[in-house]
């Protein structure tokens, strides 16, 4: 009896799109819990974005 599996024929999810004017609202700047760890969003003045731990 053949037990492995058959390949997948489902493609992988698509990732969820999070617009920054949802993450954002009004602020420069938003924390990000993840993994016991603070990270740190920021919205530059030259409308970029930087993470930091």
């Amino acid at each position: 009896m053949n037990t492995a599996p058959f390949p997948s024929l489902m493609p992988p999810p698509l990732p969820v799109v999070l617009h920054s004017q949802q993450l954002f609202r009004d602020r420069r700047e938003i924390l990000i819990e993840h993994a016991g760890e603070t990270y740190r969003l920021r919205l530059t003045s030259n409308n970029k974005l930087i993470l930091t731990k």
